[in-house]
């Protein structure tokens, strides 16, 4: 399996399209939900995941280990939905809580009111939850991609989990 992954990432690597397309189809759906948890906007999740796939095709010749393929395409979305935080602070936008239902039948209130917390925290800490949560990046990977002490990202973290907590205790008193 591993095997067959590298080969892609090699022949991608070679300029092979289908190739890139394949790689990119395993991990699309992972890379949609981190954007849109980050960015929480359907349209800007899009745009991002975009945005990333091509810079990573027209750069992944650049890729010195095709074992990096993941961590290096989501990288490059981290960076993308940042400029896309840093234009939502600029143009001091309320953002929109959009989420696509998948199964609007089987979403309980209790997913509701953990989107809603989620959704209260500051970017950053959305930020680094989503990366750590929904992209599978360690600490030390987030610290690196975000220019920050890894003890740091850690404790954003953990108080972004903890300020949840309260809130969904607080909703449910």
């Amino acid at each position: 399996m591993m095997n067959d992954y590298l080969k892609k990432v090699k022949s991608a690597k070679r300029g092979d399209v289908d190739a890139f397309a394949e790689l990119y189809s395993e991990i699309y759906e992972s890379m949609y939900r981190f954007a849109l948890y980050t960015l929480r906007n359907t349209s800007d999740a899009e745009d991002a995941v975009s945005d990333a796939v091509t810079d990573a095709f027209a750069s992944i010749k650049k890729l010195r280990a095709e074992e990096a393929f993941k961590s290096w395409i989501f990288r490059i979305l981290s960076n993308k939905c940042k400029d896309k935080l840093r234009e939502y602070a600029v143009k001091n936008e309320e953002l929109q809580e959009d989420l696509p239902e998948k199964e609007p039948e089987t979403d309980t209130a209790e997913r509701m009111l953990i989107r809603r917390a989620f959704f209260e925290l500051a970017d950053e800490e959305r930020l680094i939850i989503s990366m750590h949560q929904f992209a599978g990046y360690t600490s030390r990977e987030i610290a690196q991609i975000l220019h920050m002490n890894e003890n740091t990202v850690r404790s954003k973290e953990s108080r972004g989990l903890k300020k949840m907590a309260g809130q969904l205790e607080d909703i449910q008193n």
